[in-house]
């Protein structure tokens, strides 16, 4: 079926050509891993992001926190262009390194509130390996560090067309929300449900981890009408930005949150 599989899709890339130049095509590839020292609620968020990437490849733990260079090393070797690094300090902090390997940038992040799917409890779901929306705050767009993030952001959660274990389905989304100087990261199952004209719900029926939006009628001899909701899966968590640096975990400071505070001063 593989060997079925990648024939069809040759031959469909080969035909899909636009005034004779062939379509670019989106790779992307991303390594994660983490350093020694992180907890159980670490390795949870690790293992869940690893279920919602299926264009990503997760390495043993880096034994050094010094020299995070090696990381490009590592990125090529396993033919990746991204990384996603968990740095853990005093068996408590977290810190998310976000590069392009290997040219960079690289963005530093503080990770607080973190929960984990197994902790939540929702009854969300997604199938395991689909693609998801990227659903990005206005705010991205008002500075230049906001933007550069939301592009690195787009690269390393978007699931790229045809990836190799992915499948041809969206059912959730990601949300990206700024606030407060920090990115708030949360993801939701799109359901869609199908009543009849006399069970309609009251429009905009919201709930604390729910949320309903209703379409139009199909047609209108139709008797049904389908309403699209959207019910957390989890995990959640919120991101501060540190630094950002031109290259791939080195490289010159370009951006520095002056506001940041250590947690452990």
């Amino acid at each position: 079926m593989a060997a079925v599989y990648k024939t069809l899709s040759g031959t469909s890339s080969k035909s899909d050509k636009t005034n004779g130049a062939p379509i670019k095509k989106n790779k992307q590839r991303v390594l994660i891993l983490s350093s020694r020292g992180v907890t159980y609620r670490h390795r949870h968020l690790l293992n869940d992001l690893y279920a919602l990437l299926p264009h990503s490849r997760k390495d043993a733990k880096l034994d050094t926190k010094t020299k995070l260079y090696q990381l490009n090393e590592l990125a090529d070797l396993y033919n990746c262009n991204n990384v996603l690094f968990f740095e853990a300090r005093k068996g408590k902090d977290l810190y998310i390194w976000m590069s392009k390997a290997p040219n960079g940038p690289t963005v530093k992040y503080h990770m607080q509130n973190l929960h984990t799917t197994s902790e939540l409890h929702f009854p969300g779901n997604c199938l395991k390996g689909s693609r998801p929306i990227l659903s990005f705050d206005a705010t991205f767009t008002t500075s230049p560090h906001l933007l550069l993030i939301k592009e690195l952001l787009s690269h390393i959660f978007g699931v790229p067309k045809g990836a190799r274990k992915s499948k041809p389905f969206v059912d959730h989304v990601m949300g990206f929300t700024v606030a407060d100087g920090k990115i708030w990261i949360r993801c939701f199952e799109i359901r869609e449900t199908t009543l009849a004209k006399s069970e309609k719900a009251v429009n905009g029926t919201t709930n604390n981890n729910e949320t309903t939006a209703p379409l139009n009628p199909k047609s209108d001899n139709s008797n049904d009408t389908s309403n699209i909701t959207l019910i957390e899966i989890g995990p959640r968590f919120i991101l501060t930005p540190i630094v950002i640096l031109e290259s791939s975990f080195g490289g010159p400071v370009i951006y520095e949150n002056k506001e940041f505070v250590s947690p452990n001063q």
